[in-house]
């Protein structure tokens, strides 16, 4: 049986690690080609080698999403490397410090918008000029259940969410009759290495964020991975401008 990206040829960002490199083994694992993209070497390379262990088909580009020169340079690798691009998972982010709005520093509120926002505009506004060409596309953007709802502690990292939601909404409405579906990912708390980094510096923050899912535990990557598959897939043909919270049930509450 045919897998549901089968030939397709996909980039995922912050394939690293985490929700990333779920993505991009499932992807591969569906039967697309796929481009492996971070600012860790390491983390990517490694994620390129899992791909292939499983006899599937990658390779890995390094880039910082915040930077145009170096997201320009992704997906002309990746349309050299494969001849086109078929769908995208944005997925590169950042969680940015923990403190209050009129605590937060204007580094830090930049650092966070360039990567989670930004980031997401200047990989969309390659990624689409090049699907343009070929009259199709797909791409997920990767917001979270935060970027629906506010949050106390983390202005910038909830800004930059809520912006993601908007900025996929605007350019699905842009793009859809041009044959191209922009989807945005809604992550509730997930076991990943950002969240490991939080609770490391705030352990007291685990059993509330347990609490906080109605489903009674973390996410894992592998499931936020499922539904990326999905919003790329043909079986998803009629979705656009969706903010898909997989969350546990959490934005029930």
């Amino acid at each position: 049986m045919a897998g549901r990206v089968e030939g397709k040829v996909v980039l995922v960002t912050g394939a690293g690690s985490g929700i990333g490199r779920a993505s991009a083994l499932a992807f591969a694992r569906e039967g697309a080609k796929v481009v492996v993209s971070d600012v860790a070497v390491d983390g990517g390379q490694e994620t390129v080698r899992l791909i292939h262990a499983a006899n599937g088909e990658a390779l890995f580009v390094k880039a910082d999403v915040a930077r145009a020169d170096e997201v320009e340079a992704l997906v002309k690798q990746t349309v050299t490397a494969y001849g086109r691009l078929d769908c995208a998972h944005n997925n590169a982010g950042i969680e940015g410090k923990l403190a209050t709005t009129a605590e937060y520093t204007e580094e830090e509120w930049d650092r966070v918008m360039a990567v989670n926002l930004k980031g997401i505009w200047l990989c969309m506004k390659c990624e689409i000029a090049h699907m343009l060409t070929h009259g199709h596309g797909a791409i997920v953007n990767t917001a979270s259940g935060l970027g629906l709802v506010g949050i106390a502690m983390y202005p910038a990292y909830s800004a930059s969410k809520h912006g993601v939601v908007r900025l996929t909404k605007t350019a699905a409405l842009e793009y859809a009759k041009s044959g191209i579906r922009v989807n945005a990912l809604c992550p509730g708390v997930i076991q990943t290495p950002m969240i490991d980094r939080v609770l490391g510096q705030h352990p007291h923050l685990a059993e509330l964020l347990t609490a906080a899912e109605p489903i009674g535990r973390l996410g894992r990557p592998e499931e936020m991975a499922e539904a990326a598959v999905w919003l790329c897939s043909d079986a998803a043909s009629f979705v656009a401008g969706h903010a898909m919270a997989v969350d546990g049930g959490y934005l029930a509450q």
